[in-house]
């Protein structure tokens, strides 16, 4: 007979303290399945990561599954887990950015996760846009529109809205540049809490990481593990992976644990807040107990601060505005928002 493992203290998790004072759990559960683990699968994972310790949880609209998780948040909060001790992030996604229905979409959300409030709302990427489910890497949106930051804005106002009337206690952005957010944090009454982006050590980042910092954003890292289980469309023959890495091999071989659980540690030491995906037990149990204990020495974090690759997985195609552009274009490689 198997024993359950034992669940882990959620007050041994490190967490980031916002600008409002608010802490966040500095790990979370993502809940994007890739296209490939069920919405059943990942509100079970949900549910039994809850009761093993997790109190961060990443949704989003567009990964159709948050109908499924909300009666998973619901059992929680009922096995007596106060709702003020979860982090529960949704985000607008890009066919909503109208005005008329950003506020709509919210409430489906929080309707769906059976919650009276969110933490945080994210806009999940600035391309007004839209791709089917399981669409190919050359599939182009005839109504796509670039980053126009009048219209980002009338996007934001309204999240600013929801802040006003208690229904999110924070409000943030996702797969920003510099660039970008300059222009949101000159323009913005209420500034964005938290910026969503790709992190990992073969794609650190450090420009934009240290920006958002700098502005008092805290950085949450999407693919913290170089996502092996994203869509097709997301791949190409230059990719890295991370936990295929010498370096870290030879880091995990030293801790005796999974490269994955490497990767995590030095996200969270170096001060963002990874959202690793995994509907597995065995895996996400590792996940957490990874930052909460064998720290990471100051020259290993060193040796995988010289890993970076500047090696960009989620590379955006699906949001071009143009036909045969480059998706470079998406990310403002020189420094300025890329014209329309």
């Amino acid at each position: 007979m198997s024993l359950d493992p034992l669940p882990i203290d959620p007050s041994l998790v490190p967490t980031r303290q916002l600008a409002s004072g608010a802490r966040m759990p500095a790990i979370g559960l993502g809940t994007f399945g890739s296209d490939s683990v069920s919405g059943e699968t990942i509100a079970e994972a949900v549910l039994d990561a809850g009761r093993l310790g997790y109190r961060h949880f990443d949704c989003a609209a567009v990964y159709s599954n948050e109908h499924l998780i909300g009666p998973s948040f619901k059992k929680l909060i009922g096995d007596g887990i106060k709702r003020e001790e979860l982090w529960i992030t949704s985000k607008l996604w890009n066919n909503k950015h109208a005005e008329q229905d950003v506020i709509p979409t919210f409430h489906q959300s929080l309707k769906d996760l059976q919650l009276d409030y969110l933490d945080l709302y994210l806009i999940h990427w600035p391309f007004p846009n839209f791709h089917p489910p399981g669409c190919d890497v050359n599939f182009h949106d005839p109504n796509a529109k670039p980053y126009i930051h009048e219209n980002f804005m009338r996007t934001w106002r309204q999240l600013e809205k929801l802040v006003d009337e208690g229904l999110v206690r924070h409000i943030g952005t996702s797969n920003m540049t510099i660039p970008k957010l300059e222009l949101v944090l000159r323009d913005a009454r209420i500034r964005p809490a938290c910026n969503e982006m790709e992190l990992h050590p073969h794609f650190q980042q450090p420009a934009l990481f240290d920006y958002v910092r700098e502005q008092g954003i805290e950085a949450i890292g999407y693919c913290p593990l170089g996502s092996p289980g994203r869509p097709e469309r997301d791949r190409t023959p230059e990719d890295t992976s991370p936990t295929e890495d010498p370096v870290i091999l030879a880091i995990a071989k030293a801790h005796d644990v999974h490269p994955a659980e490497i990767c995590l540690k030095w996200a969270v030491q170096r001060g963002q807040t990874p959202i690793p995906f995994s509907a597995k037990r065995r895996n996400y149990l590792a996940n957490l107990r990874a930052v909460v204990e064998d720290p990471l020495t100051p020259a290993e974090m060193e040796a995988i601060q010289k890993l970076d690759r500047n090696c960009r997985l989620i590379k955006g195609q699906v949001f071009c505005w143009k036909d045969n552009q480059s998706w470079e274009d998406l990310w403002d490689v020189n420094g300025v928002i890329t014209p329309a």
